[in-house]
């Protein structure tokens, strides 16, 4: 575990403390996101937070909107739901589903402006995060 993925989750349980949170890390692949959110559930839970993972191969809106359903209507509790995915996840219909929402990418892929959280796993032992401002940009860009 990175200091990188520490600082994520003590960011998000800053702004979500307590509660059913939903938490998403996507980006252009799948795969790359599913080892991203690996990471940072292990971060949550290093400091006693009850995550439940998930993995969306696809980014089915249909699917995650009835996961998401499922989560919020279960018993009251602080879990996590922690979903990851390729960029459907932050589509223009699902964006809004997540209280935060991490971007991996890798190389010169460009961010995801809806994410929260932007992180370089370029080199998956050592990720970085970026921080920009494209506050100028439509949300719609790198999707």
């Amino acid at each position: 575990m990175t200091d990188v993925w520490a600082d994520i989750a003590s960011e998000f349980l800053h702004f979500y403390p307590r509660g059913r949170r939903l938490l998403a890390v996507a980006g252009a692949d799948a795969e790359r996101s599913r080892l991203a959110a690996d990471a940072l559930s292990a971060a949550l839970s290093a400091v006693d937070q009850q995550v439940i993972r998930e993995h969306s191969a696809d980014g089915d809106e249909t699917g995650l909107r009835a996961l998401v359903t499922a989560f919020r209507e279960g018993p009251k509790s602080d879990d996590v739901l922690l979903v990851s995915g390729p960029a459907g996840l932050l589509g223009e219909r699902s964006r809004g589903m997540w209280n935060y929402a991490v971007w991996q990418l890798a190389g010169d892929e460009p961010p995801h402006t809806v994410a929260g959280s932007i992180v370089d796993v370029t080199d998956p032992e050592n990720p970085t995060r970026r921080f920009a401002d494209y506050c100028a940009l439509p949300a719609s860009y790198g999707a």
